[in-house]
């Protein structure tokens, strides 16, 4: 058959997107060396890091940005004028082509004012509001901070020590995966450079060889690095045309870490201190946004009773490309809080809608839910594949339309009434240990 011209250019157009973005390494420009945690430690935790706008200058960008620029200027152009401002596939293209121009203008203001500003474009602020709603990130974030570190968590704590040294969790945490993925498709690797415990990039989920993980941390990270991040990075790589879909800009961030979150809840993998971990990101950012400096953040976390090493990790993410001094930083980490709300609102109403076939192109590549009615047409005609890797949940939709569909159902209750009714009953209950004690010998398999 004789090619679709149309189809030609989005290929042409999306692979000159793949290529062009690819040297852009947004975190692996921030980050801070190792020892700057060991000197604030050692200097009793009252001097801010030594991190400026020099400390970047010193930091040399992995890509030349004036080149890189041009190219996506020149890109963008082209997109315009063979696909046209009206084409579905042609806007996301734009999007995506704006994202990666204000992602080199963050960069190349490390250490500076326009830094915070650029990342506000790019991924949102604490201060905003939720999609279609009254509610700001900051209200749910500590609405959420409240309940995962009530009295009540103390109670749910189970003996899942972090005992697994990183040597020994790439085996398990492989084999984990081998079930989902064709064999050869993921790989599970130690690395020495990167900031948190884990983190996916393509094919690839590096485990950090200092961390120790316990059972519940390689169940989280099957889900949320491997079917979510690794899965919709495969999904996206094999689309016939729409190659884009196949690499993460920050515009999908949100989708991509709420969805994670999502899974883990979903599959029963999350627990407490995780989830408040979580939550603890939205504050961060909130309080540095409003000119908390670096310690003010990390004493904060000190002061609500949790460890230094990790009050230094959550107040680290936010001040990492940033100003220490507060005002200006990386509001990345508000996408997890954010991105799993709208993932939720996002399946209730396709289901509510009566639409719940769009759901499965969630996992189709590195998307924002405003994509996928365009995308789902695109299947429809045949333009976009459908994922290959799915969870099971996605792939027959009759138990989670049910779940949602009652969770729905659920909104109309008062619940505030119903709070009180319980809370005269429970109130009489003595404080005692849990029903069910786990045993302290678990057999990781």
């Amino acid at each position: 058959m004789p090619e679709n011209p149309y189809l030609t250019r989005v290929r042409t157009l999306s692979d000159r997107l793949v290529a062009i973005q690819k040297p852009i390494q947004i975190l692996d420009a921030i980050k801070w060396p190792n020892h700057i945690q060991e000197t604030f430690f050692a200097t009793g935790e009252k001097e801010l890091p030594k991190i400026d706008r020099e400390f970047y200058k010193q930091q040399a960008l992995s890509f030349d940005d004036q080149k890189v620029y041009g190219e996506l200027l020149e890109l963008r152009r082209d997109i315009k004028r063979q696909l046209g401002n009206k084409d579905g596939l042609g806007r996301i293209l734009l999007d995506t082509v704006d994202q990666y121009l204000v992602v080199i203008d963050m960069l190349r203001h490390r250490g500076e004012p326009l830094f915070g500003e650029s990342s506000i474009r790019l991924y949102g602020s604490a201060h905003e509001k939720l999609r279609g709603d009254r509610k700001t990130l900051r209200e749910v974030g500590e609405r959420l901070c409240a309940i995962f570190s009530s009295p009540a968590v103390e109670h749910l704590k189970r003996p899942y020590a972090n005992d697994i040294p990183a040597c020994q969790a790439v085996d398990l945490l492989a084999r984990k995966l081998h079930t989902y993925f064709n064999e050869g498709d993921i790989k599970v690797m130690l690395s020495n450079g990167i900031v948190s415990d884990a983190a996916a990039g393509g094919d690839t989920i590096k485990l950090n060889e200092s961390a120790m993980f316990s059972e519940l941390d390689l169940q989280v990270l099957e889900v949320h690095e491997g079917w979510v991040h690794v899965g919709t990075t495969y999904n996206g790589r094999a689309q016939p045309y729409a190659t884009w879909l196949g690499v993460g800009s920050p515009r999908i961030t949100a989708n991509q870490e709420g969805l994670a979150v999502l899974m883990e809840t979903l599959t029963f993998s999350s627990f407490p201190i995780r989830a408040r971990r979580i939550s603890d990101r939205v504050t961060a950012v909130a309080m540095a946004e409003e000119g908390a400096n670096f310690i003010e953040v990390y004493n904060h976390f000190r002061e609500k009773g949790i460890s230094r090493h990790d009050s230094y990790r959550v107040t680290q993410r936010v001040f990492r490309g940033g100003m220490v001094e507060g005002g200006a930083v990386f509001t990345k980490d508000i996408s997890y809080v954010k991105g799993f709300v709208e993932n939720v609102n996002f399946i209730k109403s396709a289901i509510e809608s009566g639409v719940p076939e769009i759901l499965p192109m969630m996992f189709v590549g590195k998307v924002t839910l405003d994509d996928i009615p365009i995308l789902y047409q695109h299947y429809l005609e045949g333009t976009i594949a459908a994922p290959q890797y799915l969870p099971p949940m996605f792939r027959d939709l009759n138990g989670l339309f049910v779940w949602f569909g009652l969770s729905s159902g659920m909104s109309l209750v008062d619940m505030g009434s119903v709070k009180r009714h319980y809370r005269k009953l429970f109130d009489k209950l003595p404080k005692t240990a849990p029903l069910f004690e786990a045993s302290a010998d678990i057999e990781i398999n």
